[in-house]
């Protein structure tokens, strides 16, 4: 009886012409301060088995330990130099840093917080990523280079060469592809582990500085975050051809696709979180445009978790600290 009310007042509020509005996609829930953080931060990691949050704040030369069940900050990592990538390999209880004055990349032991091991790469060691699913650490350095690292043993598999420096890029676990935005080259290096090499490139046309990425490897898309002017572009990655493309917060720096609910979320430093639902085919409608901060440009989507997090940086009044967002069905 309850439900027939709720759908019969419903109907009656659409057929009378008043709008009502659901209830956002994202319910802030936690806010954990950063205090003392100073500048720029970069990437964020997440620890699922200690529920640990992992902040690379590259201003201020620390990586940030937060522990998100307590919402407090529990360590701050200083000895770096602009850390900017950052991972959590659970099965070694690892954490890998790429820092961007650095000479590559670090292996703390997740429980000291001690540096392990050091991997030699080169100046701006950028975006890391770890494939559990096959076992391997890319990270992007340089003027434009791409390393594939055994976690394990900590050495470098191969390098490839690429037309620019890297910023995002997502591999794929059940095929072989990684694919690379390439910002200064204008385009996307489809590169394949198996092969070793660069077997496509797919150009960004009619928009500039395509930085963050988001795969979604079951419906063969692909998300690509631009800058100049703010739009999202998604690819089909069995054509290598746009589908759809979407216009978006400015400054954005990562985005993330909700596989489970068919969404987008992307964080952008003019300020805001935009969220999209997937619709019919490659139709994407904005559900919601929500106020954030200025120059909180990064983000992580964990969809163990049903939580957004978001990295809000010090700007006069403006405190650093970590928002946790609940995810709303």
């Amino acid at each position: 009886m309850k439900t027939s009310m709720i759908s019969f007042l419903c109907l009656l509020l659409l057929s009378s012409g008043i709008a009502f509005k659901l209830s956002d996609p994202l319910r802030l829930i936690q806010t954990i301060s950063l205090t003392g953080v100073e500048g720029r931060i970069d990437h964020l990691a997440y620890d699922a088995v200690h529920g640990r949050l992992f902040v690379a704040a590259l201003g201020n030369n620390t990586v940030e330990v937060v522990d998100v069940k307590s919402g407090e900050r529990i360590r701050s990592i200083k000895g770096f130099r602009e850390p900017q990538g950052i991972a959590y390999l659970p099965k070694v209880n690892q954490i890998c840093v790429a820092s961007g004055q650095g000479t590559g990349i670090d292996f703390l032991d997740g429980t000291s917080y001690n540096i392990l091991h050091s991997v030699p790469l080169g100046d701006d060691s950028d975006n890391v990523r770890y494939e559990a699913g096959t076992n391997e650490i890319a990270v992007g350095f340089g003027s434009g280079k791409l390393a594939f690292i055994e976690p394990v043993s900590r050495t470098v598999l191969w390098k490839i060469d690429l037309a620019g420096h890297p910023e995002s890029f997502q591999m794929e676990g059940t095929g072989s592809r990684t694919f690379v935005n390439v910002p200064t080259a204008g385009h996307i290096a489809v590169v394949d582990r198996k092969l070793r090499s660069i077997v496509s490139t797919w150009p960004i046309v009619a928009v500039k500085s395509n930085f963050p990425m988001a795969l979604d490897e079951s419906s063969h898309r692909l998300f690509v975050g631009c800058r100049n002017p703010a739009k999202t572009l998604v690819y089909d990655t069995l054509t290598g051809k746009v589908v759809a493309n979407l216009y978006i917060v400015g400054d954005t720096d990562d985005l993330f696709y909700d596989e489970q609910r068919k969404r987008l979320y992307i964080s952008g430093g003019a300020g805001f979180v935009d969220v999209f639902q997937k619709k019919e085919g490659d139709q994407f409608d904005r559900i919601s445009h929500l106020q954030t901060a200025t120059g909180a440009r990064t983000s992580l989507f964990v969809a163990k978790t049903r939580r957004l997090y978001l990295a809000i940086p010090h700007r006069g009044d403006q405190k650093a600290e970590i928002r946790v967002y609940e995810l709303q069905d």
